[in-house]
């Protein structure tokens, strides 16, 4: 998916001059109505459509309009959080709605119904559910870093519990929510009628820090979704007063201020450096996470690990339900018993774990007690089996995806919403500016309309006693305005005496100092940057706290493992895919016994430590451990039970060896690669896309590369040899062709042995008897040639099946 996705609000990105720009340092800021509300995206219409006969539109057309109709109100009004205030819209309300509520940090804390019900009523028209559910989230301390509502009684738990009905539980606005709302009556932002007109609401909160860094977010839209991890709040503001100082700032000046994400329940953030930088510069990358523990020392040498913090995202019964899996392990869906693998990290897992207990409680919100097997194993061995198999480390997605100033959702990077925040703070304390500067002008204006009444009050009151009309004679009579001559004859007659006079003179002095102070900020940047850093400071001393979450790199720990004896081994597999091992080699095909109706495929000698490499009949490769096999004298177990074959494709070649063994892949259609068995190995159930095959090919069984030659059998008894270095090394797709066919000829097998060794074809002859070609290395030179040649006829005639 693109950064920008244009396809929902037009055909092109907006031009660069109706993006709005970033003033510089030394000059005046932009005007305040013209850059706070994004805009309206600009929608492209569709294209004209003949009229139809009735009006109506085609089913296509309708169906267009009507699904990028409800696209945009997801993208807009759902899902995506603003850059500026870093809030979805119902949040943004109930927020709005608990402020007009009165519900502030101090008072008494209402019943959640009530504030659900306000919010519904007046501002959100949907179901109460939504509008609870989205209160519960920014009220619990585990989800959000800074929680904007006090919940009081039940809010849920980090494992998982949900919260309390609406009816029992009460809540009000926390400190910090007036960094959202403390500006909110100054004329800082926007209002816009609600959903019937009867109310209004802002378009924005006016956040005095970005909250879409502080808190993050989480959501799904239609075609796109956010995942914005949270920070701290004192690094966010060094940032941001760095940025606000130094325009040009890169990222590499901003990351030793803000070194990386810092989760609500703590936890380390073991990435690298780099990927963190990666994740940042683009918008979009993965971060590993994991727990933090420490060590309790016992008596006589015994130990235990107590794990205090999570990732993010993960809960205490999250864990314990893993362990449990591992060490409890059910059958998979349709399957009548547990696989080899299960039983083998049951056995691991057994092997170093004796006891976990979940002692968490109010005091200690994560405590997970983990007591090893022994007290003599090794303790990072210990902790590496853990981390490999549970969500004590996990990955944390990154997809800074936003509604931009522009209105336009958009993947930005670090540095990019640091700066558009910047430009709505800059915006919001104008306007703020300019609204105060009126209230302090309108006053001014009513005083000095006060003090001409006081200095002139014996013939202010005859003026009133003696005029039928008072307001046109005071006008008239002092040079006064309508609204001083209004203001005078609703002041009270105690505010005529001589002490009122001192009063009204130090208010004016006072006011007008402050009236140059706001005219000085607006007609001054540099003024108006040192309050902007000013108030960033005073609110990161107020409300800045430590980081919770460690920051430091660790190297990848290797996937704790089963230790496996490297021992030789056979792998035997059957017709109709029934797979076994034994231990040791030497073991004679004929004394090996198959089910009724079965008969044997393949018996392969390798070792235990080398993987097993399954194709299937759509070229798709599948790996399984020779160590995973069941033994004995039984006939084993299906091969179905080990792997996932896909899209119904079966067994159709199987290969065993050393992962560094170059072995030479081709199919019945005459293409073929080679490439080292590592190639073909997988880590999924469900293997991986391995060989090419077209319409009613057939995969040839694998020939290890032993020389420096190839040999090319056709079914129609034709043999080509040409170099190994003329055949492409690849790690998966169709290859190169490897011999020519004639139309309806197929590839009946390849081979590329040592150079000096016998080449062995074995075929059909005539009357159905079995025939050995054996083939000298002084012969094949009458038969070399280039790759993609027809090759020459055998002699005698043979139909080959297999070469070795």
């Amino acid at each position: 998916m693109s950064n920008d996705i244009p396809d929902l609000f037009g055909d092109s990105a907006p031009s660069p001059a109706s993006q709005p720009a970033r003033p510089a340092p030394d000059q005046p800021p932009p005007p305040a109505p013209a850059a706070t509300a994004p805009p309206a995206p600009p929608a492209t219409p569709p294209a004209p459509l003949a009229p139809m006969p009735d009006g109506a539109l085609p089913l296509d057309r309708y169906a267009e309009r009507a699904y990028l109709a409800y696209a945009m109100s997801v993208v807009k009004s759902r899902a995506l959080p603003q850059v500026e205030d870093g809030l979805k819209p119902v949040q943004r309300r109930i927020l709005y709605a608990m402020s007009e509520m009165r519900l502030s940090p101090v008072s008494k804390h209402v019943k959640s119904a009530r504030v659900v019900g306000d919010v519904i009523g007046k501002y959100h028209p949907h179901g109460d559910t939504s509008v609870y559910d989205a209160m519960v989230r920014v009220a619990q301390d585990f989800s959000l870093r800074y929680p904007l509502v006090d919940g009081q009684g039940n809010f849920g738990s980090r494992d998982g519990d949900s919260a309390a009905a609406m009816r029992y539980t009460e809540c009000r606005l926390t400190p910090i929510a007036e960094l959202l709302l403390s500006e909110i009556d100054r004329g800082t932002v926007d209002f816009l009628p609600n959903y019937d007109g009867a109310f209004e609401e802002p378009q924005l909160l006016p956040a005095r820090l970005p909250f879409v860094l502080l808190n993050g977010a989480s959501g799904i839209a239609v075609g796109m979704a956010t995942e914005i991890p949270p920070h701290n709040l004192r690094e966010v503001a060094e940032a941001v007063c760095h940025l606000i100082r130094h325009p040009d700032a890169t990222l590499a000046d901003i990351l030793p201020m803000l070194p990386g994400p810092d989760f609500p329940g703590g936890g380390q953030l073991i990435s690298s450096p780099e990927a963190i930088r990666d994740a940042y510069a683009s918008g979009r990358g993965s971060l590993r996470m994991r727990a933090r523990w420490r060590i309790e020392e016992l008596a006589r040498g015994q130990w235990r690990v107590i794990v205090e913090e999570l990732p993010h995202g993960v809960s205490t019964a999250q864990v314990l339900s893993e362990i449990e899996t591992l060490t409890n392990p059910q059958p998979r869906a349709g399957k009548k018993e547990v696989s080899q693998e299960q039983k083998n990290l049951k056995q691991l897992m057994l092997g170093v774990l004796d006891t976990v207990r979940d002692e968490s409680s109010d005091k200690a919100p994560v405590r997970i007690v983990l007591e090893p097997k022994s007290s003599r194993q090794g303790r990072d061995e210990f902790m590496a089996v853990l981390l490999a198999h549970t969500s004590l480390e996990t990955s944390v997605s990154v997809n800074m995806t936003m509604i931009g100033r522009d209105g336009r959702p958009q993947q930005k990077n670090l540095v990019q919403i640091l700066r558009e925040w910047i430009d709505f703070r800059y915006v919001t304390v104008e306007r703020r500016t300019r609204h105060r500067l009126d209230e302090v002008d309108r006053r001014i204006h009513i005083l000095e309309g006060r003090m001409i009444a006081f200095l002139h009050i014996e013939e202010v009151i005859r003026v009133i006693r003696e005029s039928d009309e008072p307001k046109p004679a005071l006008i008239a009579a002092f040079g006064l305005t309508d609204v001083q001559a209004e203001d005078i004859l609703e002041i009270r007659l105690r505010q005529l005496a001589r002490l009122e006079g001192f009063r009204i003179e130090k208010e004016l002095a006072e006011l007008k100092a402050e009236r140059d102070g706001l005219q000085h900020v607006l007609d001054n940047r540099p003024a108006m940057t040192k309050l902007i850093l000013k108030e960033i400071g005073e609110d990161m001393k107020k409300y800045g706290d430590d980081r919770r979450t460690l920051v430091e790199a660790v190297a990848a720990v290797a996937p704790a493992e089963i230790s496996v004896p490297d021992e030789p081994a056979t792998v035997i597999v059957s017709k109709n895919g029934w797979v076994r091992s034994r231990q040791g080699h030497g073991i004679d095909p004929a004394a090996i016994g198959y089910k009724a109706g079965d008969f044997g495929f393949a018996v392969i000698e390798t070792r235990t430590t080398w993987p097993l490499v399954v194709i299937d009949t759509n070229g798709r490769a599948y790996t399984v451990k020779v160590s995973d096999l069941p033994g004995g004298r039984g006939d084993g177990v299906p091969m179905a039970t080990l792997v996932e074959f896909q899209d119904g494709g079966k067994l159709a070649q199987v290969v065993a060896d050393a992962p560094e063994a170059t072995y030479l892949f081709a199919n019945s259609g005459g293409y073929g690669f080679q490439c080292s068995l590592a190639d073909a190995t997988s880590r999924q159930r469900a293997g991986k896309a391995f060989m090419s095959l077209e319409k009613g090919e057939k995969v040839l069984a694998p020939a290890r590369v032993q020389g420096n030659w190839v040999a090319a059998a056709s079914e129609n008894g034709r043999l080509l040899v040409f170099p190994l270095p003329e055949m492409k090394t690849q790690s998966g797709g169709r290859g190169v062709i490897v011999m020519a066919l004639d139309e309806g000829e197929a590839l009946a097998a390849v081979a590329a042995p040592a150079d000096d060794a016998m080449l062995a074809i074995e075929g059909t002859g005539r009357g159905g008897r079995a025939v050995t070609i054996d083939l000298k290395p002084a012969q094949r030179e009458t038969l070399r040639h280039r790759r993609a040649r027809k090759g020459a006829p055998l002699a005698p005639r043979i139909k080959p099946e297999r070469m070795r």
